[in-house]
């Protein structure tokens, strides 16, 4: 449904953008693009919308060439940019309403598609949509983006700013669309919300370095990683990091990640190190690598 083969565009003012993008996604396929920001995701997202035109190779979406077929893709695509793009001096289901009329056909007509999302958003649809909260905005914004029963859907960081519980219900609702056909390429900058994929690409400064299952990425790494707390984390990161040892440390939530080097001393020879430096209460751990900790060692390869 989506093919992409080495897809460039600069910026020439900042040099940013794509470096030779490939990638493929297949009908009923939940895609991931993984990175922070500035990796070239939403510029990807912009070609394939048909909203910008690369400066070399190729894309198609269901089957069409995104710079010769651009009329064609737009009525076959559902597009959510990254911010909010709604009208919000229109209430929710005027929102609706309008989006529909403009793809000829109406809230009636595709409500079975929808019906699981809307039902969150229904009691509120006199409201306008600038009052909706973060998590209604986006579930209204997902509802016009597939009103028209598309294809193919592209969310661009569509849980970007919004709470735990709302992100959950969001990838859920992704989740049930995907097993109707519909090929879903979404970006997002968490890294736990790549467990939810069916496939993901990794990107870093508009180039992609490694794509596949998050299992498969996962099960690539193949360094040791630790766990390690202590009670001064900021000083336990600098100290581990000069420790002969050690591959790579970050910080992660209210633990550090320590990546071991090839030849690295036993992980007891860190424990001396460490109370040699005046830590009692450290604790270390092994534990399995996770997608993030994949991205950290790879992208800086």
């Amino acid at each position: 449904m989506i093919a992409v083969r080495n897809l460039h565009k600069t910026y020439t003012r900042n040099g940013l953008g794509l470096k030779g993008i490939s990638l493929t996604v297949k009908a009923g396929e939940l895609f991931g693009l993984i990175g922070p920001d500035g990796a070239g995701k939403t510029t990807l997202f912009r070609i394939l919308a048909t909203l910008l035109l690369p400066d070399k190779g190729s894309a198609s979406v269901c089957g069409l060439d995104v710079v010769k077929d651009w009329r064609e893709i737009r009525t076959r695509v559902g597009y959510m940019p990254g911010r909010f793009s709604l009208y919000q001096d229109l209430s929710v289901k005027e929102n609706l309403t309008f989006f529909a009329t403009v793809f000829n056909t109406t809230l009636k007509e595709n409500y079975e598609l929808i019906r699981d999302i809307y039902v969150q958003i229904e009691p509120f649809k006199n409201r306008r949509a600038g009052k909706l909260s973060g998590g209604m905005k986006q579930k209204l914004a997902l509802c016009c983006a597939l009103i028209h029963r598309p294809d193919v859907l592209f969310l661009d960081e569509p849980t970007t700013g919004v709470d735990p519980v709302s992100r959950v219900e969001f990838w859920d609702m992704l989740h049930r669309l995907k097993k109707q056909g519909i090929a879903i390429l979404v970006s997002t900058p968490y890294m736990d919300e790549a467990s939810r994929c069916d496939r993901i690409a990794l990107m870093r400064n508009g180039s992609c370095f490694t794509t596949g299952t998050p299992d498969m990425i996962r099960q690539s790494f193949k360094r040791p990683v630790y766990s390690i707390r202590s009670d001064k984390m900021y000083q336990l990161l600098g100290d581990i990091r000069s420790w002969t040892g050690a591959y790579s440390c970050y910080a992660f939530g209210d633990s550090h990640h320590l990546t071991l080097k090839d030849n690295a001393p036993d992980i007891a020879n860190l424990e001396t190190y460490l109370k040699g430096k005046g830590y009692t209460d450290v604790f270390i751990h092994p534990i399995e690598p996770s997608v993030e900790d994949c991205f950290m060692e790879l992208g800086n390869d």
